[in-house]
C-alpha cells in the first residue's frame, strides 16, 4: 500500500473481498451521516454568527493581545460542542477555543475527531468584514475524512467528503487550470511581519519573491476561507506557515478533493496537525511554489552568514 497526497491507494491486483467491500460501504455511509448532521448543526450555528457579526460583541485577547476572541466565539463552539457529543458520544473534540482555555496541545487518536474552529477570521468578525467563516474537519484514523466550511453572511457551504468530490452548496467545484505561479493569484500571509522575529527576514525574503514570481498576491484574513477560494477556482494558491489545525482541517481535504494539491512548504510529508501550508489548484503549482520558497529561504540565509 502506497500513500499518495493523503490518500491511500491499494494495490488493484488484489480483489477486495465482498467482506472487505461491505465494510467500506458501511463506513463511507456512517461519514456522509456524520457530515451531513454536522451541516445541519454548522447552519443552526450560522444564525448566531450572523447575529454577532452586525451586534455588539464582547472581545478580549488570548494568550497575546493579538489573538482575539469574542463571546461568539464562544457561543458557537460550545453549540456544537454539545451538537456533537450529544450525537457522537464516543467521538474527539478538537476545538480552537476549548484548546486555548484548556492551554493544552491538540491530541489526534484515531477515533472519530472533529476539529473546530468557530470563526475563523475572528478580526474580521469583529470589525464587520465578511470574510469569514465556521470550519469544521473530521479525521478518522488520523486521516482528514470530512470537511465543512461556512460563511453565513454570503451563504456559501463548501463540503467534501474523502473519495466524492468537493462542493458549493450542491454543486460541484473545481480548482482552477492555472498550472505555472506567473499566471498564478496567491494568498500569502502578512499578519507575522508585525512582530520582531529571528526570522522576519525569511518573510520578507518570500513575500518578495512571490510578489515578483506572480500575477498577484492577496490576503483575507481567513485561512480556511482562501483555502476554499482555492477550491473553487477564485485562487489558484495559498502560502500560510505555522497555522493551526482547526485553520486548515476543513479546507485542506476540500481543497484536495477539488483536484488540488497541499504541500508542507519544508518537509516532505504535510502533517495537518502541524501545518506549514501550500495549498494549489494542482501538484505542477504546488512543486513550483515550493522550490522558490526553498530556494529563496537559502539566499536569506546566505545573506545572513555574510552579515556576520
Amino acid at each position: 500500500m502506497t500513500e499518495i497526497r493523503g490518500y491511500r491507494a491499494f494495490n488493484h491486483s488484489v480483489v477486495p473481498s465482498k467482506a472487505s467491500e461491505s465494510v467500506i460501504m458501511s463506513n463511507e455511509i456512517d461519514i456522509r451521516n456524520y457530515i451531513e448532521f454536522a451541516k445541519e448543526l454548522t447552519l443552526k450555528a450560522g444564525e448566531i454568527f450572523k447575529c454577532g457579526f452586525e451586534g455588539q460583541k464582547i472581545v478580549e485577547a488570548k494568550e497575546h493581545e493579538w489573538d482575539l476572541v469574542t463571546d461568539y466565539d464562544k457561543k458557537i463552539e460550545k453549540q456544537l460542542i454539545s451538537g456533537l457529543k450529544s450525537k457522537f458520544p464516543d467521538h474527539e473534540i478538537i476545538g480552537e477555543e476549548d484548546t486555548a482555555e484548556g492551554k493544552k496541545e491538540p491530541v489526534l487518536t484515531d477515533k472519530p475527531t472533529w476539529i473546530i474552529d468557530p470563526i475563523d477570521g475572528t478580526l474580521n468578525f469583529i470589525n464587520s468584514f465578511p470574510e469569514t467563516c465556521i470550519s469544521i474537519g473530521l479525521a478518522i484514523c488520523k486521516e482528514l475524512s470530512g470537511g465543512i466550511i461556512y460563511n453565513p453572511l454570503s451563504d456559501e457551504m463548501y463540503t467534501a467528503i474523502k473519495g466524492q468530490g468537493a462542493f458549493l452548496n450542491g454543486k460541484p467545484i473545481h480548482t482552477s487550470c492555472v498550472t505555472e505561479l506567473k499566471k498564478a493569484l496567491i494568498e500569502l500571509e502578512f499578519f507575522s511581519l508585525r512582530f520582531s522575529s529571528k526570522n522576519r527576514d525569511i518573510i520578507l525574503g518570500r513575500l518578495d519573491a512571490v510578489l515578483h514570481a506572480s500575477r498577484g498576491i492577496r490576503h483575507i484574513g481567513s485561512a480556511a476561507m482562501a483555502l476554499a477560494y482555492v477550491a473553487k477556482g477564485a485562487l489558484d494558491s495559498l502560502h500560510m506557515d505555522h497555522l493551526q489545525p482547526w485553520d486548515v482541517a476543513a479546507g485542506v481535504l476540500i481543497v484536495r478533493e477539488a483536484g488540488g494539491a497541499v504541500l508542507d512548504a519544508k518537509e516532505e510529508r504535510y502533517d495537518f496537525m502541524k501545518p506549514n501550508t501550500i495549498a494549489a489548484a494542482n501538484c505542477t503549482l504546488a512543486m513550483e511554489i515550493k522550490e522558490l520558497i526553498n530556494n529563496t529561504d537559502l539566499k536569506t540565509m546566505r545573506k545572513r552568514l555574510t552579515r556576520t
